[in-house]
Order: structure tokens, then C-alpha cells, then sequence
């Protein structure tokens, strides 16, 4: 610990227990009420934290905000990224920049209670865990439909990646430092990280909760997304697909040689009147096939080629744990953490 005279300025130089990772996109409605629930929760633990804000590339004044908190708010710290790179994204640049012995991540939206996040902590310590999952046990909040596309995206994803992977458990998670080591090492450049985090295997516990309504601003996870997320967790981690257009071409074939047992028996009973439909729902019917198998094939071809090109999915513009800590009162402290 060092205390300077000027200004009572005290800098923690303790290592650091906890670091809460918040990946954040035009967060600027919510970011006031996000500070007003969260730095409570984390000064009540009496340890040092700190708090790491990605800015995936906003366009409004998230990035403005988050600077002027920081001015009261010393273990808050900011890293932005130089173009919106999407939310897994942003988020694994948090965990790998963070450097708490535990690493809790959590969404601006507080659709997840920031309050959990000392049980997390307290559940982890206790029974000696790498992995809290913070699990979904009341989604009343949602729409039907959100439920309902929710429930079918895991139910689906738990049969094809197995029962290790949480049911309704999203990216609200406390992770421990061997464990945010060992998906740095994974060699993947784009991770489902509520995927990868399950398939390493580490000990886990799970705390539930009730989810909330956004707080403020709008859903950064629309329909479009949800089914992007959907089909990179499949793809990464399933070949289920393949089989499937395998299977596909199979019935295909089946219903083919079926139509033409049928044909070539109308030929020899002399019942030859040439009929439009069958010959017109045949052709849809393999059309639609060759597109699917097409379609899956080149979902893994894509997958395939990105990593060839091996690009990194994100660059840091800029971190403030580089930079020095300026209080209130215009003092600096020495360097932020």
C-alpha cells in the first residue's frame, strides 16, 4: 500500500483478488445505473478489484462516460477496441487482459445481477472451484419467444456438445486464473466462450437467479445475432451438420430410386401419361437438398478458411491500466493497475 500527502490519495498496490469484465457496445443509457449497483457490491468486499470496461468499438458516448467515471473511480478501467468486433469478442479480450487471481464477467445491461457476484466469489473460495456458473432459473422477464429460442438453443446445443454445457447459463460466469490461462492457450481465435469454458472441464458450481429486464437502452443481441451465435456454436463444436446432409442425401437417393421403381412399373403396366407434378416436386425436393448440403458444407469450409488466414479477431486501441491514475482533485497517483 502507498499513500501519498497530497490530495489523501492512497494507491492499492496489493495484488489484485477480483477482476469483473464488462464488454460494452452504445451502453451509455445504462452505464450510470450499472455504476450505481456495481461499485457498491465490489467496495463491500473489502479486497482488492478491479473493474475492466471493453468499448467494442461504440459509436455513442459510452467511451466518454466510462472516462469521466474514472476520474472517481480509480479501479475502473478501460480498454477500447479500435472497430466493433462483436460481443465473444470483446469479451475474450477483457478475460485476457484482466489480471485478477478470479475474473467475474458480466453484461452492461444488468439483466444479471451484479449483487451475485460475491456469492460467486464466496462459493469458489469455499469448495475450491475454477468455474461459477451463474445460472438463469426464473426468465419470466423474457418474452415467449425469447424462452422459448432460448430453451430450444440449449436444449439443442446440450445434445450435440453434451450435458456438461449448463442449461440457461449465458457469459455471467466467475472464472479463476488457471482457468482464464487455459483458454488463452486454446488455439481458437473466435471462441463461444459459454461453450469452450464447460468443454475444458475444470471443477464448477453454479449459483441461480432470477433475470431482469434491460435496465436501459436496447437489446445488442437481436434475432439476426441469435442465430449467428447459434450456428458458430454448432459449427464449432459439433459435426452433427455433416451427418445430417449425409443423412439428407441418403433420403434423397431413397425417394429417387422409390420414384423410379414407380416409373419404370407404369412403363411396363403401359400407364406412360407423362405427369408434371412428381417430376416437379422431385426437383424441388433434390434441389433443396444439394443447397443444404452446400450450405452446411460451406458453413465448415468458412470456419476453415478463417482459420488459415489466422487474423486476430480483435485489436486493443488503448488500455488505461498503461496509463496514470488522475483523480478528482487533478493529483496523480503513479500508474494504474
Amino acid at each position: 500500500m502507498v499513500t501519498h500527502e497530497y490530495g489523501e490519495c492512497v494507491v492499492n498496490t496489493a495484488p489484485l483478488t477480483l477482476s469483473v469484465v464488462i464488454p460494452m457496445y452504445n451502453e451509455e443509457a445504462v452505464l450510470p445505473l450499472l455504476v450505481d449497483r456495481l461499485r457498491p457490491v465490489l467496495d463491500g468486499l473489502r479486497e482488492p478489484y478491479e473493474v475492466v470496461a471493453v468499448d467494442d468499438g461504440s459509436r455513442d458516448n459510452t467511451a466518454a462516460i466510462l472516462i469521466g467515471l474514472r476520474r472517481t473511480w480509480p479501479e475502473l478501467r478501460i480498454v477500447r477496441l479500435r472497430r466493433n468486433s462483436g460481443h465473444q469478442a470483446a469479451l475474450s479480450a477483457g478475460l485476457f487482459s484482466s489480471k485478477g487471481a478470479y475474473v467475474a464477467s458480466i453484461d452492461a445491461d444488468l439483466q444479471d445481477p451484479p449483487e451475485k457476484i460475491p456469492e460467486m466469489l464466496e462459493l469458489a473460495r469455499r469448495e475450491n472451484l475454477d468455474i461459477v456458473y451463474g445460472v438463469r432459473n426464473d426468465r419470466s422477464t423474457d418474452t415467449p419467444f425469447k424462452r422459448w429460442t432460448a430453451g430450444a438453443y440449449y436444449g439443442l446445443i446440450r445434445r450435440l456438445v453434451g450435458k456438461n454445457v449448463p442449461s440457461q447459463a449465458g457469459d455471467f460466469r466467475l472464472l479463476s486464473r488457471t482457468t482464464v490461462e487455459a483458454l488463452q492457450e486454446l488455439p481458437e481465435r473466435a471462441p463461444v466462450l459459454r461453450l469452450i469454458v464447460p468443454w475444458i472441464g475444470f471443477p464448477s458450481g453454479q449459483v441461480t437467479y432470477m433475470r431482469e429486464e434491460r435496465a436501459a437502452g436496447s437489446t445488442k443481441y437481436p434475432l439476426g445475432k441469435m442465430v449467428k451465435l447459434a450456428v458458430e456454436s454448432i459449427t464449432s463444436f459439433s459435426a452433427a451438420p455433416l451427418r445430417l446432409a449425409t443423412w439428407l442425401g441418403v433420403i434423397g437417393v431413397a425417394i429417387c430410386t422409390m420414384l423410379l421403381v414407380m416409373a419404370f412399373g407404369a412403363y411396363l403396366l403401359g400407364e406412360t401419361v407423362p405427369g408434371w407434378s412428381s417430376q416437379f416436386v422431385a426437383s424441388l425436393f433434390i434441389g433443396a437438398v444439394q443447397l443444404l448440403c452446400l450450405g452446411l458444407l460451406g458453413e465448415y469450409v468458412g470456419r476453415i478458411y478463417t482459420a488459415v488466414q489466422d487474423r486476430p479477431t480483435y485489436y486493443i486501441a488503448s488500455d488505461t491500466a498503461d496509463e496514470p491514475v488522475v483523480h478528482y482533485d487533478g493529483f496523480t497517483a503513479g500508474a494504474g493497475r
